[in-house]
């Protein structure tokens, strides 16, 4: 349990959480619309109930990229989808499915559970990496986060409509995690280790290249609606 004492254990850990809560706010989103349309004492069953099936496939799912992480060149791969993600994060473009609310418990979790998974891609690749095959860390950051996902969603969506500036701290952190694995690579590793600058710089210019481009993207992506507004 000496890991606990080191300040990489608390500073991957707090990673974990952030990009957790970063990258769920939609997730709050799809359990609200599922059960809509449910009475009223039996929302917080579909909540509770699709929560904890969620939670446990994302576990599964977790610990399987740990490993596939392992497998050379994926890391490099991971790492690229990482930036994309976070490019993604901050262009502010959304293809979730609209949801259909449901009269049934059973469908509404249901609901809850498959969208979960489907939406659940850039957590899973964020907090494996962030994890970095430490099987202690992965486990006590999802335990905490996911509480903190369900139970404070509407406050952390709140926090993230008032100040846009925690988006752009997580899209970075997502850039930051894609360089530091990228040189954690087994391809590269050995090669990596000695180039001690690269540690520092590869994670600096991944969280820079996502918060540069991913703002770009979302400048010109609202620069159109402007332009019909003149006419008339």
């Amino acid at each position: 349990m000496d890991f606990l004492s080191t300040p990489e254990f608390w500073i991957a850990l707090a990673q974990i959480i952030m990009i957790n809560i970063v990258l769920s706010g939609d997730n709050a989103v799809v359990i609200a619309l599922a059960c809509r349309d449910l009475p009223a004492h039996q929302q917080k069953k579909a909540i509770m109930f699709g929560s904890v099936g969620a939670i446990v496939l994302r576990l599964v799912l977790t610990f399987f990229a740990v490993y596939l992480l392992t497998l050379p060149y994926l890391k490099l791969v991971g790492a690229a989808l990482l930036l994309w993600i976070g490019v993604g994060l901050l262009k502010g473009e959304d293809d979730d499915e609209e949801l259909e609310g449901h009269g049934s418990l059973a469908a509404a979790i249901k609901t809850i559970i498959i969208a979960d998974l489907v939406m659940s891609l850039d957590n899973v690749i964020g907090v494996a990496a962030a994890a970095k095959g430490n099987i202690v860390l992965l486990v006590v950051g999802l335990v905490v986060s996911i509480p903190l996902i369900i139970f404070g969603s509407t406050l952390i969506l709140k926090l993230m409509s008032r100040f846009p500036v925690i988006i752009t701290i997580g899209a970075g952190l997502l850039g930051w995690v894609a360089g530091e694995m990228a040189l954690s690579d087994p391809s590269i590793h050995d090669w990596a280790e000695h180039q001690k600058v690269l540690h520092t710089v590869a994670p600096l210019a991944g969280a820079l290249l996502v918060i540069a481009l991913g703002k770009f993207l979302a400048s010109r992506s609202a620069a159109p609606a402007a332009v019909p507004a003149d006419r008339g």
